[in-house]
Formats: C-alpha cells, structure tokens, sequence
C-alpha cells in the first residue's frame, strides 16, 4: 500500500471540511476525486500532501507513519527531517502549473532532484531528457515557461514532479485552467501514465476522463466520501441519492 489516511479530520475555523475521511492507495492504483466545488477534495489532496496540517488522524507512506493521533485525540507529525523524507514518496501537480519562471524547462525539471536529492548532475539531465521526449517537449528545452501554452507548462509541470521518482503522484484538477484543446493534451499524458502502472490519485471535473482511466472512483460532498466503488458502478449504477444527482447535473 503507498498511501493510507485514516480517520482525517480537518477544520478551519469553525468551518469543519473533512469529516472523519479514511483511504487507502495500492500500488499502481489511478483513484479519482470528483464531487461538487467546496466537498473537500482539494483540502484532502492538501492534508495528504503535507500542505494543510490535519486536526485529526494518521497519514502513512509505504507503511510508515507521518502522522499518528497522540493521546488527547489530537494529530502528532514526525519530525522536521523524518517529514521531509516523506515528501519524497509524492509528487504533487497543481492547476496553476507553478513552475518557477526565471528557469528554462530543462532547469524547471532538473533542478529539485540536484539540489533536494543531490544526485548527479549529468544522470539528472539524462533523465530530465528522457522525459521531455515522453512530453514532446524536446524541442521547448531551453524555453522559458512564459514562452509556453498552458497545456505545454502543465506538461512540464508533470515531468519536473516525475523527475523526482515519486511513488505516487497527486494532481489538483490538472487541467481546470486549460481550455478544451490543450485539456486533451494532459489527459493524454496522465492516461499514459496510468497504462505504465503509475500510482495516482486524480482530483478532476473530467467525468469521461475518471471513467475511463480509474481503478477507483471516489464521490466526495461536504467534506464526507459519500460513494466510492469501481468506475462502471459510480458512473452507471450509483447507490447514493446525493450521487446520483451530482451526475444527472454534470450531465445536463
């Protein structure tokens, strides 16, 4: 198992948004996240992350613990040095791609694994390459990410969090800021991925995109998992009312 959260509870405020929320990731396993805005899903993405801090539940990677429950009923992270191991495990793509800008595409993606990982920088540049032509970016190498479309930076977005070898990978609705021709240019990568065996968990709007490429499909609402099952059953014959609805909506 890569990835297991167990009874996450997260508030900000008085606002509770995730509500006693558990699961579990297997290796090689494509999940996705869908539900309505404001259901918790980005939040969860962030909690998993390290990003948000939870009130509430345990996070392991790989079966080790980065977050237990002490006993006042609170969460207890690892240490500073132990946590940032941990962030190894995950690569994490955002909407708004966040690439640095004053790099080229090359540097974008070679520079975490030399400075975080410290590894050569001629086998970095190997692989930078590598993934560039999985890209079909090649020819954008020395580009900078101004110079690039939305779809061509949330590409490169992909290659940099890959080039640190993570064992699974997170995105954040990948493709919200893309317009529909560039939207297929990233589904089309991350289905890719999917077909070598990728670990990931897919936070998308993109129903026929959940459909076809998960193993997993989770529907989330107010901050509480409402369904979850394989792809054909959430999409096709969905137990819960409240799904049920969210997807006659989408389909209008």
């Amino acid at each position: 198992m890569v990835l297991e959260m167990k009874g996450i509870e997260k508030a900000f405020g008085n606002l509770s948004v995730l509500k006693d929320i558990s699961l579990q990731v297997d290796s090689g396993e494509v999940v996705s996240i869908i539900g309505p805005s404001g259901s918790g899903k980005s939040t969860l993405l962030r909690c998993a992350t390290f990003l948000e801090r939870i009130d509430a539940g345990e996070i392991r990677y790989l079966g080790e613990p980065a977050v237990t429950t002490n006993g006042q009923g609170e969460a207890e992270y690892v240490g500073a040095a132990e946590l940032r191991k941990m962030k190894q495990h995950f690569g994490l793509v955002f909407q708004q791609f966040n690439l640095f800008p004053h790099y080229s595409v090359l540097k974008n993606i070679m520079d975490a694994p030399i400075h975080v990982q410290k590894r050569p920088k001629e086998e970095v540049r190997a692989e930078a390459e590598e993934l560039l032509k999985k890209m079909d970016l090649v020819k954008r190498a020395e580009a900078y990410p101004c110079q690039l479309s939305g779809g061509q930076q949330q590409r490169v977005a992909i290659a940099r969090a890959l080039a640190m070898k993570p064992s699974i990978l997170f995105f954040d609705e990948p493709t919200s800021a893309l317009d529909p021709e560039l939207t297929g240019e990233v589904l089309k990568v991350i289905r890719q991925l999917a077909e070598e065996k990728m670990t990931m968990v897919v936070v998308t709007h993109e129903m026929p995109f959940a459909r076809a490429v998960s193993n997993r499909v989770i529907f989330m609402d107010g901050g509480v998992i409402v369904e979850q099952g394989d792809p054909e059953q959430v999409f096709g014959a969905p137990e819960q009312e409240r799904t049920k609805q969210f997807l006659r909506n989408y389909q209008q």
